[in-house]
């Protein structure tokens, strides 16, 4: 199937899995707070409350229980993985091949969907969340969101890596979530990087009025017309960039917790994005509540289950938080080559 295919199917495919009650939808209202230069999407979901608690993830096990009815244990006690065939039918889009590569893809919506139209980019072999975005998964990625770009559809795509990411698989996955129109280019951090002017726009830069560590690198407008191996050439190379960045904010902290790093990846039409994490949940003082943070808090969409939970937030502040969950910025120290 083409992408252009499967972002044509998206929209009847999640209708017919949500009447067939194979994906279920979390009302939601939207609250906009200003923190950082950056207009905040707080969504608060209380209907997330009668989600069933899901036991903790461990990346040297294959598919915990989150997004599908095959998670339960088989009969040696064995947990299954979701994203792994048979797929059921509802959640199925299509198949993906990458050209150069020849690497095989699958489409599947989230059965547990906040906002419409959420779908998966899943390897069709197990790989593991831990490791990098090679070459082929950045273009399909890129390829899904300037093809639905063309067809008046406007997604972002985001990559939780690691442990203490917000990860809740660890097959490998990128997520893609659909932009209201009046955000067509891109989610709230999308704004504040746009903004930045650069001297050498084929190099990284950070956005230094954030809290938190962050690792941004600025992407041709015309990207979508280059030929398939330069695609892959570019983006391979400013995630290479990004990542070593990430590694070296990591090792400026002697702080930070042993094992592979983590770190969320988010991409849109014009800027890759990459923020190293410390850890994958703030315990939010006034309630005690776990707040779980991935790559959405980042890119400014923030999830919470109640009105509490939002005045918690907001008492505690969105910087803070995120700052507690990431890393400490040493831009200054990397430009200056320490």
């Amino acid at each position: 199937m083409s992408p252009r295919q499967i972002i044509s199917n998206i929209p009847q495919s999640y209708e017919a899995a949500l009447k067939a009650g194979d994906l279920f939808f979390f009302p939601s209202t939207v609250i906009k707070l200003v923190d950082s230069d950056i207009e905040f999407e707080i969504r608060v979901c209380p209907a997330l409350q009668k989600k069933p608690t899901l036991p903790s993830l461990h990346f040297d096990t294959v598919g915990l229980p989150v997004e599908s009815d095959r998670g339960a244990p088989d009969i040696k006690g064995r947990t299954l993985d979701p994203f792994s065939p048979p797929y059921n039918p509802n959640l199925y889009v299509g198949d993906l091949k990458d050209e150069e590569s020849q690497e095989e893809f699958v489409i599947l919506l989230n059965k547990f969907s906040v906002v419409p139209h959420h779908f998966l980019l899943v390897t069709k072999e197990f790989k593991s969340q831990t490791s990098p975005l090679l070459p082929s998964e950045l273009v399909q990625a890129y390829t899904l969101i300037s093809t639905a770009s063309r067809a008046g559809k406007h997604f972002f795509a985001f990559y939780n890596c690691g442990e203490n990411s917000g990860a809740s698989q660890p097959h490998k996955h990128i997520q893609f979530i659909p932009l209201n129109p009046e955000d067509a280019k891109g989610p709230p951090i999308e704004h504040l990087a746009g903004q930045v002017n650069l001297e050498t726009p084929d190099k990284p830069f950070s956005l230094t009025k954030l809290s938190f560590a962050n690792h941004v690198f600025r992407l041709s407008p015309r990207l979508d017309t280059y030929p398939l191996d330069e695609l892959e050439r570019v983006l391979s190379s400013a995630f290479m960039q990004l990542l070593d960045l990430v590694i070296s904010t990591i090792r400026h902290d002697p702080d930070y917790p042993p094992g592979k790093p983590s770190y969320n990846v988010m991409l849109t039409l014009n800027h890759l994005y990459l923020i190293p994490r410390r850890r994958e949940t703030h315990t939010l003082q006034a309630t005690g509540e776990k707040l779980s943070v991935n790559a959405l808090g980042f890119a400014g969409m923030l999830l919470v289950k109640s009105h509490e939970e939002l005045e918690a937030l907001k008492d505690e502040s969105i910087s803070k938080i995120l700052r507690g969950v990431g890393l400490q910025s040493v831009h200054d120290l990397q430009v200056e080559g320490q």
